[in-house]
């Protein structure tokens, strides 16, 4: 896995409203929230989701936004976000790469990608690195406390 202090790898992919997203295009103007999660419909993916979604007004607030990734392809990302409301925007990395780039890759399980939250500031720069697989509801509330401390830290400058 990448760590903080790391340089967040860019890249461009496309959404599931079939929208070209590109990280490096948020350089400058919002901190991303870039998680990763094994699969839409499952109990915990949909719990994270919701956890998001649930903070979602809350980490705008702290000028972020919200991007998940998994292997998922863009239909069950469509059908994922409608189902359950989710305001932000899904990456369904179908070929693995941004999941590689950001090594979060499961080789060998049944999950088909590591349960990683990175929280990346607006220069493009990893900050905070959450890595929870079973304590899933952890990411929402330490996202929320690592954007207050960037932007406590920013204010101070």
């Amino acid at each position: 896995m990448l760590k903080a202090g790391d340089v967040a790898p860019d890249f461009t992919t496309v959404l599931d409203d079939e929208t070209i997203f590109t990280l490096s295009d948020w350089h400058g103007k919002k901190h991303v929230i870039l998680y990763f999660y094994p699969s839409d419909f499952t109990r915990g993916c949909t719990t994270e989701a919701c956890g998001f979604r649930d903070t979602h007004a809350a980490i705008e607030a702290q000028d972020a936004i919200v991007v998940g990734v998994s292997p998922d392809s863009t239909e069950s990302h469509r059908r994922f976000r409608h189902e359950h409301g989710l305001p932000f925007l899904l990456v369904a990395d179908t070929e693995r790469k941004v999941i590689g780039l950001y090594d979060v890759a499961r080789t060998f399980a049944i999950a088909k990608t590591k349960r990683v939250t990175y929280l990346i500031d607006k220069a493009g720069t990893i900050r905070n690195v959450y890595h929870h697989e079973l304590a899933i509801g952890r990411h929402k509330d330490e996202v929320l406390e690592g954007l207050k401390s960037i932007n406590k830290m920013s204010e101070q400058d």
